[in-house]
C-alpha cells in the first residue's frame, strides 16, 4: 500500500538517496505548515472577536458561531481522514484539503454577513481539519524509525502546540496594524505553497478506488450526529444554560442518539468509516486517555488566562497577546532540547517531567490578584509552554509509532479528536464552574461589606471624598458602584484563583495513567540516576 522512497531503500545510490530524502523532508515540511495554520485558526479569531463582531452586526451571542461552526466542522472532518487519504491517497487529499481551506480562508475574509461567515467558517473546519492528522500520519509513514523521525517529530510538535498559544497574539498584532479580515488572508500564501510543495514531493501511497465502493454513508450521518451535537453541547451548553435551552437540549440528545448508532455503526460494518481498533493497543488507548485530560488543560488555560487579563487586569487584545506570546515563545526554545531528552531518557519519565511542568505553573497562578500583569505571569507560562512540548510529542510517540503503517493514518485522525474533545470537555466544566463560583465568592463577599461594618464606612467615607470633586452631590451613590465594583472584580479574581487550582490537579490527576503504558520496544534505558 505504501510507496517511495523510504529510509534504507538499498536500490538507490547514495546521492540518489541523499536527493529522496531531501525531497521526503520538503514535503514533509510542507505538510506541517498546513498542519499549523488548520490549528492556527482555531485561536486566532479569539483575541479579536469584538472586532469581528462589529464589522459583521452580529450580537454577543450570535458571534460566538464563528468559533463554534469552526470546531464543530473540525472534529467531525479529523477522524474522517484516516478514510479519505486511504481512498484518494495522502497527497491528493492533503492538497484538496490545502487548496479548500486556503479558499475557505479568503472567502472568510470577504464575508458580508454573519451567516456567510459560518457558512465558511464550516467548509474552512471541513477542509483544515483534515490537514491535522494527515500530517502526522505522514511523519511516521515517512520516518518509520525512531532516529529519523526525532527531528520531525520534535518540529512537528513544536508547531501544533505552538500554533494554539501564538493564535490570539498573532490575532491581536495583526487586528492592531490591519484589520481582522487579514487574520483569514494570512493563509494565502502559505496555502499556495503548502499545496504546490506537497502535490511536487509527497508521493508515499496510491489511491484504492474500491474505496469508494464501500464508503459508508450511514457510518458518517452516525458520526456527524454524535461529534458534532457533542461539540456544540459542550461549547455552548455553559453560555446558555445548558439543558434550558432547546438547541443544546436538542444537540445533547442528537449526540446520545448519534453515538450509540456510531459504536453500533463501527463494530458490526465490514468497512467502517473510522475503524476503532487502534484502541485495542494499550499504548494507544492510554496516551489518547492522557491526550483527552491533557487537552482539557491546554485549551482551558489558553481560554483562561486571556479572559482573566481582559476583564481584571484590563488588558486589550496586542497586551494579551503579549502575554501568551511568552508560552508559544518557550515551546519553540524548549522543543530542541526535549527531542534529545526522548532519545536519551525513557519516553515515560520524558512525559512525567512535562505533567509536573505544567501543575506547577498553574499551581503558580492560584495565588493571582487584581494586580497580577504580564510580569506576573512569565513563569508560569514558560512553565506550561515547557510542560506542554514535554508532554505531547513523546505521548505522540508512544501513540502511533507502535502502530502498523496501515493503521497509522486512521489511529492519527482517533488520536487528535482526543484532544479536541478533552479541550471542549475541559472549556465546559470551567464555564459553568466559573459561573456558580462567582455567584459563591460575591455572596460570601456581600457579606463582609455591609453597610453595618466600621471598616466600610471609613472606605466608603474615603471614595466619596475622592469623588466629590468630580460628582458633588452623586458621590455617595458613586463610592457605592466603586465599592461593588471592587467586590466584583475580587470575586472574579477568586474564581480564576479556583479554576488554576482544578486545572492543575487534573494534570496532577493523569499521571497515574503513566503507570499503564507499556515501555516503547527499542527505547534507551534511562541513564543511573535518572
Amino acid at each position: 500500500m505504501y510507496e517511495g522512497v523510504l529510509p534504507g531503500d538499498a536500490s538507490l545510490g547514495d546521492d540518489a538517496l541523499r536527493r529522496a530524502q531531501r525531497r521526503r523532508m520538503w514535503g514533509f515540511w510542507a505538510m506541517a505548515l498546513g498542519s499549523f495554520m488548520a490549528i492556527l485558526d482555531i485561536q486566532i479569531v479569539a483575541s479579536s472577536i469584538n472586532e469581528i463582531r462589529a464589522g459583521l452586526s452580529a450580537s454577543i451571542d450570535e458571534i460566538q458561531w464563528v468559533q463554534t461552526s469552526y470546531l464543530v466542522a473540525e472534529v467531525i472532518a479529523i477522524p474522517l481522514s484516516g478514510y479519505l487519504s486511504r481512498m484518494l491517497s495522502t497527497r491528493i487529499y492533503f492538497v484538496i484539503s490545502a487548496i479548500g481551506f486556503t479558499l475557505a480562508s479568503v472567502a472568510c475574509a470577504s464575508s458580508w454577513s454573519l451567516g456567510s461567515m459560518v457558512v465558511f467558517r464550516v467548509l474552512q473546519g471541513l477542509l483544515g481539519g483534515g490537514m491535522i492528522p494527515t500530517a502526522f500520519a505522514t511523519m511516521f509513514i515517512m520516518f518509520p524509525d525512531q532516529k529519523s523521525r526525532a527531528m520531525p517529530q520534535v518540529m512537528t510538535g513544536m508547531l501544533t502546540m505552538s500554533a494554539s498559544s501564538l493564535g490570539p497574539s498573532i490575532g491581536g498584532y495583526v487586528t492592531d496594524a490591519l484589520s481582522w479580515h487579514w487574520l483569514f488572508l494570512l493563509n494565502l500564501g502559505p496555502g499556495i505553497v503548502c499545496a504546490w510543495a506537497v502535490w511536487s514531493l509527497v508521493d508515499i501511497d496510491k489511491p484504492q478506488p474500491q474505496m469508494f465502493k464501500r464508503f459508508d454513508l450511514w457510518g458518517l450521518l452516525f458520526m456527524s450526529m454524535f461529534l458534532g451535537g457533542l461539540e456544540y453541547t459542550l461549547d455552548d451548553g455553559p453560555r446558555n444554560d445548558w439543558f434550558s435551552d432547546d438547541s443544546v437540549a436538542i444537540c445533547a440528545v442528537m449526540a446520545s442518539v448519534g453515538g450509540v448508532l456510531f459504536f453500533w455503526r463501527a463494530f458490526s460494518a465490514a468497512h467502517p468509516i473510522v475503524d476503532l481498533r487502534s484502541f485495542r493497543d494499550r499504548n494507544f488507548a492510554v496516551t489518547s486517555l492522557v491526550s483527552t485530560m491533557l487537552g482539557m488543560s491546554m485549551f482551558t488555560l489558553l481560554y483562561l488566562t486571556p479572559v482573566f487579563l481582559g476583564q481584571v487586569s484590563g488588558y486589550n487584545p496586542l497586551q494579551i497577546g503579549e502575554v501568551m506570546m511568552v508560552q508559544g515563545g518557550t515551546m519553540f526554545l524548549s522543543a530542541p532540547l526535549v527531542g534529545r531528552l526522548q532519545m536519551k531518557l525513557d519516553p515515560r519519565l520524558v512525559i512525567t517531567i512535562g505533567l509536573l511542568l505544567i501543575a506547577a505553573g498553574t499551581f503558580l497562578n492560584t495565588g493571582l490578584t487584581a494586580d497580577w500583569g504580564y510580569a506576573q505571569f512569565v513563569l508560569p507560562q514558560m512553565l506550561r509552554g515547557a510542560g506542554f512540548v514535554c508532554s505531547f510529542i513523546p505521548l505522540t510517540g508512544l501513540a502511533l509509532g507502535t502502530l502498523p503503517a496501515s493503521e497509522v493514518h486512521n489511529a492519527s485522525g482517533l488520536f487528535n479528536v482526543t484532544r479536541n474533545l478533552g479541550g471542549a470537555l475541559g472549556l465546559a466544566v470551567i464555564n459553568t464552574l466559573i459561573n456558580h463560583r462567582t455567584w459563591l465568592h460575591w455572596q460570601q463577599l456581600a457579606e463582609s461589606t455591609r453597610l453595618s461594618r466600621a471598616p466600610v464606612r471609613e472606605a466608603l467615607g474615603n471614595m466619596r471624598e475622592l469623588l466629590q470633586p468630580s460628582l458633588g452631590d452623586a458621590s455617595q451613590a458613586g463610592s457605592i458602584g466603586m465599592l461593588a465594583q471592587q467586590v466584583q472584580l475580587q470575586a472574579a479574581t477568586m474564581t480564576y484563583a479556583d479554576m488554576y487550582q482544578l486545572l492543575a490537579w487534573s494534570v496532577v490527576a493523569s499521571m497515574p495513567l503513566l503507570l499503564l503504558l507499556q515501555k516503547p520496544r527499542g527505547a534507551s534505558p534511562a541513564p543511573a540516576g535518572h
